[in-house]
């Protein structure tokens, strides 16, 4: 078993910068792939950015590629995201996630767990 807590959300303006940060325990973290969902009130939760198990290659959805940079450091059992120019469309819901398969993995159904999320809120 897996546990994820997620961490680092909060209330910021248009332009803004947040880094969430998700701690890992149960299990070497170096075997899991990661990955950062999000999901808007009344909307589905959605792929935001997966990351390999040496965190060797990353995979954006479009909407943020070049604003947020995910990373991970598996000495700290610590995934990252981090969020620039942040705009009102981001405010989600966002989730960690991790796949004890090795890819870029896309789809909520390609992770076996799941943390409880942390709110981010962009102001305009």
């Amino acid at each position: 078993q897996v546990q994820l807590v997620e961490s680092g959300g909060g209330l910021v303006q248009a332009g803004g910068s947040l880094r969430l940060s998700c701690a890992a325990s149960g299990r070497t973290f170096s075997s899991l792939a990661m990955g950062w969902f999000r999901q808007a009130p009344g909307k589905e939760r959605v792929f935001v950015a997966a990351i390999t198990r040496s965190g060797g290659s990353t995979k954006y959805v479009d909407s943020v590629k070049g604003r947020f940079t995910i990373s991970r450091d598996n000495a700290k059992n610590t995934v990252y995201l981090q969020m620039n120019s942040l705009k009102p469309e981001d405010t989600a819901l966002y989730y960690c996630a991790a796949a004890r398969l090795s890819s870029l993995w896309v789809q909520t159904t390609d992770y076996d767990y799941w943390g409880q999320g942390t709110q981010v809120t962009v102001s305009s």
